[in-house]
């Protein structure tokens, strides 16, 4: 009993070697089988490109896509037509079935070893860090997606997609959006096809701006001279394309002076065009 007691504890502590007691082995991964007091079958085993390991007077067993709990079980089942009573331990000795894959053109395409439990705005992080703003630049993101469409990425595990725009997550910091990646997940974030908006019409220099995240209407027009003296302040129109739609939105400047009304300073979107109109004399 004592003996048995023992390796049920190893089982536990050995089956979750990086992530969680339902680690799920994949191709590539080096195991250590231990049946107590059989030498000849204590050995450790790489599994195979088909998913299979080779362990003698056994032969052939399929050992990815089944947990460390569900191979032990296997295992034990198969070694008790030649062993009386087996008591069969799995352990993960190398992890290689852990790879992330990072794609799209909002970021330099790579390959990330998980080594830990990571969720995607973590693995955002690491993304991020890849590459420094440039010197002298502040970003309000990670200058390597800064310029990523967010909200056209998503994360696609085993041909599906599991989890779609990282807008809310990654800047607006709504964590309840979070969620685990997993091995051989794979990242798709887009790039952002206009990195400027637009001002035009009654500014007195009249510009694109590089597109940055938090900038308002109010504050690219101040980047754009301000209004001229003949500007109609409270007809302002932000033309802004959604896929095929285009959405205009009006806005009253002089509400938000003189009254405060910060819903008068939505925030911008890459691609968008403010237009000051003038006013009639």
């Amino acid at each position: 009993m004592i003996k048995k007691a023992v390796f049920l504890v190893l089982g536990l502590l050995v089956a979750s070697p990086a992530f969680a007691a339902d680690y799920v082995i994949g191709e590539g991964d080096v195991l250590l089988i231990s049946v107590w007091g059989e030498k000849e079958l204590s050995l450790p085993v790489k599994v195979r490109p088909d998913g299979k390991i080779t362990i003698p007077a056994v032969g052939e067993v399929m050992a990815a896509n089944s947990t460390v709990k569900e191979l032990q079980s296997t295992l034990t089942g198969k070694i008790a037509r030649i062993v009386k009573s087996p008591i069969v331990t799995v352990m993960v000795a190398e992890i290689t079935n852990n790879k992330v894959y990072i794609f799209g053109g909002g970021v330099s395409s790579g390959v990330y070893s998980l080594t830990q439990r990571t969720t995607l705005l973590q693995l955002l992080c690491q993304v991020g860090q890849q590459q420094a703003a440039p010197a002298g630049q502040a970003a309000a993101v990670p200058s390597s997606i800064r310029y990523a469409d967010l909200k056209n990425a998503y994360v696609l595990r085993n041909g599906k997609r599991i989890k779609q725009n990282f807008h809310n997550l990654f800047i607006n910091g709504d964590i309840s959006e979070d969620v685990v990646v997993e091995p051989n997940d794979a990242v798709f974030i887009p790039a952002l096809t206009d990195k400027n908006v637009y001002v035009m019409g009654a500014v007195n220099a009249p510009r694109s701006i590089e597109y940055r995240d938090g900038l308002t209407v109010m504050g690219a027009i101040l980047e754009a001279g301000g209004f001229t003296k003949y500007a109609s302040q409270n007809d302002t129109v932000i033309y802004r394309k959604d896929g095929s739609r285009e959405i205009t939105i009006s806005v009253k400047i002089k509400k938000l002076i003189n009254d405060g009304d910060l819903t008068q300073n939505p925030r911008l979107l890459p691609g968008d065009y403010i237009v000051v109109k003038e006013g009639i004399f």
